[in-house]
């Protein structure tokens, strides 16, 4: 084996121009993939992290009636906060939420929002719930920049909301933005106005009851509850996994393309390497080489195509991964409107395990390619081989 690795890197380095042009095409492939699966490694943990810093904690309790994609569930889906996690509640390792169907007026306009009752003091979302406590003469509000834009209103803006109660009756009240916040995560943004629980409450004649109940610790094991849904954090993020999974799929078409390229590059030198150096096999037959090491001779001749590719591709695709990780990927267009956990800009992640399943799937593939064409080489007359015709 020591010897057939000698001959072929000897071989390699002799064809000269037809080796780099094939390292080069390969090594290409090896950095893009990486990149590419990187950028969705990155995507996905950003997303995560996202919805767990402004939307999901590491958990919830949802009322047993509460759907977040049926507005209708709102108006049935609270009750009072359980008395085995009011403990919890009170030191802030959970947080409640009410939750309330509504229609605000903007500029005379009317469009359907939801309202959300947190407690300004809360520390498990990075919302800015503080401003809350805002001392005005109109109920302080804070609202996403996506609503903010959708309804042209910024800060210190009033507007007049429109509510019902849970006797059935209908309300309304001026509200002053107190703050306009941006985050990744569209969910938490569109179409939603935050105010102080205490004071949702009220509006809505709940005292102390909620519709969301939020935990901040994702490992703790949290107990079931009558009248009330757990949701681990698993279960939360399950949207973004399958979206990840599907883009995923989408990106393997791009994977193939890029390595059919290359392995076509390398399956054709194969086939014309054995063809023009028919005297040579010839002559490493009749030194008493069997069939098998020659074959195994130009499978590892191809291989190592694949391996001088990943050293050309460590040389500039290491500084151009490095960058991308810290500069990140920004896209091309906004996509605050996708509907889906996503920032702006992306960041790549890299793990020791991505890049070595990238090197050995790409090895595989090429010593599979390689030694398609070399078993021919194991049909060849030794001494039609000698005078450089194939029997």
């Amino acid at each position: 084996m020591k010897l057939a690795i000698k001959l072929a890197y000897r071989n390699l380095i002799g064809a000269g121009l037809r080796t780099w042009l094939n390292v080069v095409v390969l090594s290409f492939s090896f950095v893009v993939i990486i990149w590419m699966k990187g950028v969705m490694v990155g995507w996905d943990y950003q997303a995560k992290t996202d919805m767990t810093n402004w939307e999901i904690g590491g958990g919830q309790y949802w009322h047993q009636t509460y759907d977040p994609f049926d507005p209708f569930t709102f108006a049935d889906s609270h009750a009072p906060i359980p008395q085995e996690l009011l403990p919890d509640v009170e030191c802030g390792a959970i947080e409640p939420m009410l939750i309330a169907q509504a229609t605000i007026y903007p500029q005379g306009r009317m469009q359907p929002i939801s309202i959300r009752g947190i407690r300004p003091s809360q520390r498990i979302f990075m919302l800015p719930t503080h401003r809350l406590d805002s001392l005005t003469d109109a109920i302080p509000a804070v609202i996403g920049n996506m609503v903010a834009r959708n309804l042209k209103l910024s800060v210190g803006d009033y507007v007049t909301i429109r509510w019902r109660d849970a006797q059935g009756m209908f309300d309304a009240a001026d509200v002053v933005i107190v703050d306009v916040f941006s985050c990744n995560v569209p969910a938490v943004e569109a179409g939603k106005i935050y105010i102080a629980l205490d004071k949702l409450q009220s509006m809505l004649m709940l005292p102390n009851q909620a519709s969301l109940l939020t935990f901040a610790d994702a490992e703790k094991e949290r107990p079931q509850v009558e009248g009330w849904t757990l949701k681990s954090k698993g279960e939360l993020t399950k949207s973004v996994d399958d979206l990840i999974k599907t883009k995923t799929v989408g990106q393997s078409v791009f994977y193939m393309i890029l390595l059919l390229l290359a392995m076509l590059a390398i399956f054709d030198t194969q086939v014309l390497s054995i063809f023009r150096r028919q005297k040579e096999i010839g002559t490493y037959i009749a030194l008493g080489y069997t069939r098998r090491q020659v074959v195994g001779l130009f499978t590892v001749e191809g291989a190592m195509h694949s391996i001088l590719a990943a050293l050309v591709a460590a040389v500039y695709g290491m500084p151009f991964l490095i960058w991308q990780a810290k500069a990140g990927w920004t896209m091309p267009m906004d996509v605050s409107d996708y509907g889906m956990a996503m920032a702006q800009t992306l960041y790549p992640v890299y793990s020791i395990g991505l890049v070595l399943s990238t090197v050995l799937i790409v090895v595989l593939v090429t010593t599979v390619v390689s030694y398609w064409p070399a078993r021919k080489i194991a049909k060849m007359n030794p001494t039609e081989a000698l005078r450089g015709k194939i029997q």
